[in-house]
């Protein structure tokens, strides 16, 4: 027998609380094909005018997407996570000319719904925060049929919801600074907060209730003049106003669109921001992003005069092929720093290399992606006899300690033919290691009266983190 009360309750907490089938079976103790039925029997009744139900009345007038439902029967087996917005988009290319609603409900239709937990939004005030963060997807380019992990980068302000998103190549702290001075420079302004999760890139540690943000993501702050915020560990709901934004880049741009290679990806993300993410009508503001920017331009603080500077600077040792090396590429540099320690300034499209007074020795390009050929700048190749004499050498390693010297004199007594190679190979370990550890490997092996650069390799590759991982081999000169 039919239930009312029963029906009642099923259908008001489904409906009306958002309770789930499972979860109702689980409480009430019935069936989820019971719960179903019922459901189904419902929305019939409500939804179906009484000449339908008899079948008597009016003949229905021809739909403006009958002749269109095939068309999106092929859309939605090609991408069955369509969104109502791009299979309109679609159709009106092809012609159709009714309106958006009755897609999206002949869509809705003939296919399952997702359920949706509500998430309560807090609403800020205009100029008052934005949020970034990152992420990647696995794209296929019609131009090589290759599968790629692109990443992208998306800030958003708060109140406005207008977006800045690019493409980029890598999540290191120098790109996120770049593409936060794009997006300032692109919404004309700084907002007095900006939320992040909690990438390292940001913040270093939390301590008990409170996050411990790095130095140099501060000093870029302090720089532009905003706080830095993020997001308390293990609750990504607070970050939604950012998280949510990809959800429809994935669902409406990067859904149901084809691109030929990444700058055709780049190109035509340019053209949905301005065409389509700022013009459309957002679903909590009910007003286009475009719109509510113009309210809020005003309340965000003007650009500093000269933006802060990316570029990263390192010390890296000039390695036995007498270049720089980074990211795989050797960078050539004059061969008299060869095991120089050298301050070197990368930029996004450049290196500089300095010396040891701080002259600028070396400038090149950085090595675009794919490049095959590894050398950056005329290499020669290192001539048999090295241009380093060993007295040069003696005294760059008599500069890494005091100590030095004695054990420098113990390699030759121990190693009468062969000491000149020693020096010269453990000159050499200062391209993958760190001096101090160097030091302490000497340390060790005169304490066991181990004269040998051999062990002391052996001592750093058991006991040190390398710098970079570049095999160095000396041949003996003939006169050695």
């Amino acid at each position: 027998m039919k239930d009312e009360q029963l029906e009642n309750t099923v259908v008001t907490l489904h409906e009306s609380k958002g309770w789930a089938i499972r979860r109702i079976a689980r409480e009430m103790g019935i069936s989820r094909n019971r719960i179903r039925r019922m459901l189904a029997s419902n929305t019939v009744l409500r939804e179906t005018l009484p000449e339908e139900k008899l079948g008597v009345g009016k003949q229905l007038r021809e739909s403006k997407l009958d002749p269109y439902k095939d068309q999106i029967t092929s859309l939605l087996e090609n991408y069955p996570n369509i969104t109502g917005q791009r299979l309109f988009e679609h159709l009106v290319n092809e012609g159709y000319c009714g309106g958006i609603t009755i897609c999206r409900d002949y869509l809705r239709s003939i296919r399952i719904e997702r359920n949706k937990t509500p998430i309560k939004m807090v609403e800020t005030a205009p100029g008052q925060l934005a949020a970034h963060d990152w992420s990647d997807y696995e794209l296929t380019f019609k131009a090589d049929g290759k599968t790629q992990k692109v990443t992208f980068f998306s800030y958003i302000l708060s109140y406005s919801r207008r977006q800045y998103i690019a493409v980029v190549e890598d999540k290191t702290q120098s790109t996120m600074f770049r593409q936060l001075i794009a997006a300032f420079i692109y919404m004309d302004g700084v907002p007095l907060q900006i939320r992040a999760d909690n990438q390292k890139t940001c913040v270093d540690q939390w301590l008990p209730g409170a996050p411990i943000f790095n130095r140099k993501y501060l000093e870029f702050a302090t720089w532009y003049r905003f706080t830095p915020r993020t997001i308390t560990p293990y609750t990504p709901t607070e970050n939604l106003k950012i998280e949510r934004p990809f959800w429809y880049l994935e669902e409406n741009f990067l859904n149901a669109r084809d691109f030929n290679d990444i700058e055709d990806l780049k190109r035509q993300l340019q053209q949905w921001l301005t065409q389509v993410n700022d013009t459309r009508i957002h679903g909590t503001t009910k007003k286009r992003p475009i719109d509510l920017y113009i309210e809020e331009q005003a309340y965000l603080q003007p650009l500093p005069r000269s933006h802060f500077n990316t570029a990263l600077l390192e010390h890296i040792v000039v390695n036995n092929e007498s270049c720089i090396y980074w990211k795989g590429y050797q960078y050539v540099v004059p061969s008299k720093y060869m095991f120089e320690l050298c301050a070197v300034r990368i930029t996004e499209d450049k290196m500089i290399v300095y010396g040891p007074l701080g002259e600028e020795i070396a400038c090149h390009p950085l090595a675009e992606k794919g490049r095959k050929e590894r050398y950056i700048g005329i290499h020669r190749k290192t001539p048999q006899k090295p241009e380093l004499s060993i007295t040069d050498i003696i005294e760059r390693l008599n500069s890494m300690s005091p100590k030095m010297n004695d054990f420098i004199d113990q390699v030759k007594r121990h190693n009468p033919s062969t000491w000149r190679l020693h020096l010269r190979s453990i000159l050499a370990l200062r391209v993958n290691y760190r001096v101090e550890d160097i030091n302490i490997a000497i340390k060790r092996a005169s304490s066991f009266k181990v004269f040998e650069s051999g062990a002391i390799q052996r001592f750093l590759e058991n006991n040190s983190e390398p710098r970079h991982s570049i095999k160095l081999t000396f041949k003996p000169n003939s006169n050695e």
